[in-house]
């Protein structure tokens, strides 16, 4: 394989591949982001309680996961095109088909197991992975930044979308346009085929031979021909070195907290904005931004990523999120805070995505990318399903998500640990334990914290208070008895939060 075809050929099909998974992307998960819109008018509607709905959407979450392996592994077998084609069919499926639901059984088939499983099939798992191995060592961080920036853009579009659907009509509607939404993916995977093919030049077609052809931009003409014909390893070799390679376990532990974190404040924070009586629609806004920051957090770690350590850059990544939300915790609830957390998350949202699908390829090589990282994936939905289901479940029992946003400080601080401790191969000496000291002060007082939430619980339930009515009889001008809101207030060692429950 010559060195033209592996820096010259493939550069227009670069581009057309990051036009295309970008545009995947930003459907599927745009949509997928709609589900915390779509909670509250569902579980309304059809007269469930909110954890039994929030239920589907952490079966979705897990199935997700539970799929991604299975889908890389074939999208590394077959090819991205295919599984992405498969995937964005059965997505539009689920989403027309749970516009019919009666009850949340059928929102936990549809919404949840058919949804989870078509999600992890046309998701950016799988064309992060694509890109991946078809992209040059030295350019894959800012490509795969790219791609994660142009798919951020679904978010952003997408969810106000949803709410002026939901705003107009029911929310069976809104289920079956965003469902139609989803049909360009089916027309737009063919062109993920491009640059696979021009890369893929080496003897047998190895993808992982074509990687190393393409990372390597000197060296003799021999070397050369022994990277390109060098069998690939097998997936079962890479996973029996997956299992005994601690950087990968690390990465793993690392990654359940993203899930955690990105799954609880999609899904809980329009129904947290609903407690603390701030209107819909500045949930809306702040998820909308989420998504559009998250165009500069992918663009600005794909550069990052390109100069300084994977694993710094993701440390800082959880220490921030964590900050970051110990101080929307602390402050006062208003529309400001909110929008401001919003484009400070967005900022942080899924810019840890790249650089771990980068970790993965780089520890491993190209030829089984897709269903290593799967299984890091994995992880990260198995921290989707907790917090989606968790938050709901909590709320009902305690009319409050305090526990919940304690627990999402304390996974960042956990997870900023995590990659303290991983040496990503490129600097010398990193991942030292000399740093793991002062991070783990910090995770003691936030899981100080913690538990003095939880203790405060018991406390909150005994400070509830009628809110007052304004006619004073708790009634309508129609007389009908109106339902009482109640207010709360939580005391816990680093400040109050207040909350509201009906």
């Amino acid at each position: 394989m010559t060195s033209v075809a592996a820096t010259h050929r493939p550069r227009a099909g670069l581009w057309v591949m990051v036009a295309a998974g970008g545009l995947i992307t930003a459907l599927s998960l745009g949509v997928r982001s709609t589900f915390g819109l779509l909670l509250e008018p569902i579980a309304t509607g059809l007269g469930a309680d909110l954890g039994s709905i929030a239920l589907a959407v952490a079966v979705q979450n897990l199935l997700w996961g539970f799929s991604q392996p299975v889908a890389g592994a074939l999208s590394d077998r077959f090819g991205a095109p295919v599984v992405l084609a498969g995937g964005g069919l059965l997505y539009s499926i689920a989403l027309i088909l749970m516009s019919t639901a009666s009850g949340p059984g059928t929102i936990l088939l549809t919404g949840g197991f058919l949804a989870g499983i078509a999600i992890g099939a046309a998701s950016f798992a799988v064309v992060l992975s694509a890109v991946g191995r078809n992209t040059p060592p030295e350019r894959r961080s800012m490509m795969l930044g790219v791609v994660s920036a142009v798919g951020s853009l679904g978010q952003f579009v997408l969810i106000p979308v949803a709410r002026i659907l939901l705003d107009s009509g029911s929310w069976q509607r809104a289920s079956v346009i965003l469902g139609l939404l989803l049909v360009p993916i089916i027309f737009a995977t063919p062109l993920m085929r491009a640059l696979r093919l021009a890369v893929a030049d080496s003897p047998g077609g190895s993808s992982a031979a074509a990687g190393s052809a393409a990372g390597s931009s000197a060296g003799s003409s021999v070397g050369s021909s022994t990277r390109a014909t060098a069998p690939a390893p097998t997936l079962a070799e890479d996973l029996r070195k997956a299992r005994s390679t601690p950087s990968y376990l690390l990465l793993n532990a690392a990654f359940f907290t993203c899930g955690f974190h990105v799954t609880f404040i999609g899904v809980h924070l329009p129904g947290y904005i609903q407690t603390v009586n701030l209107s819909p629609t500045v949930a809306s806004n702040a998820l909308a931004l989420i998504g559009l920051f998250n165009v500069v957090g992918s663009l600005l770690v794909g550069w990052l990523g390109q100069r300084f350590s994977y694993t710094n850059i993701l440390a800082t990544i959880y220490g921030l999120r964590a900050v970051g939300i110990v101080a929307f915790v602390l402050i006062p609830p208003s529309a400001t805070a909110t929008i401001v957390f919003g484009i400070g998350m967005g900022v942080l949202w899924l810019s840890t995505v790249p650089p771990t699908s980068a970790m993965v390829t780089d520890q491993f090589g190209p030829a089984n990318s897709g269903a290593l990282f799967g299984v890091v994936f994995l992880s990260h939905q198995l921290g989707s399903f907790l917090g989606a289901w968790l938050g709901g479940e909590l709320f009902d029992l305690t009319g409050t998500y305090t526990i919940m946003w304690w627990t999402a400080a304390a996974l960042g601080v956990f997870a900023m640990v995590m990659h303290l401790m991983i040496s990503d191969g490129r600097d010398q000496g990193f991942g030292g334990r000399r740093r793991i000291a002062p991070a783990a002060v910090s995770a003691l007082l936030l899981l100080a914290g913690f538990g003095a939430a939880i203790n405060s619980i018991p406390e909150a339930a005994a400070l509830e208070i009628a809110a007052p009515d304004p006619s004073g009889d708790g009634e309508t001008s129609d007389g009908v008895q109106e339902p009482r809101e109640e207010l709360f207030t939580l005391y816990c060692a680093l400040g109050p939060t207040v909350a509201h429950s009906r």
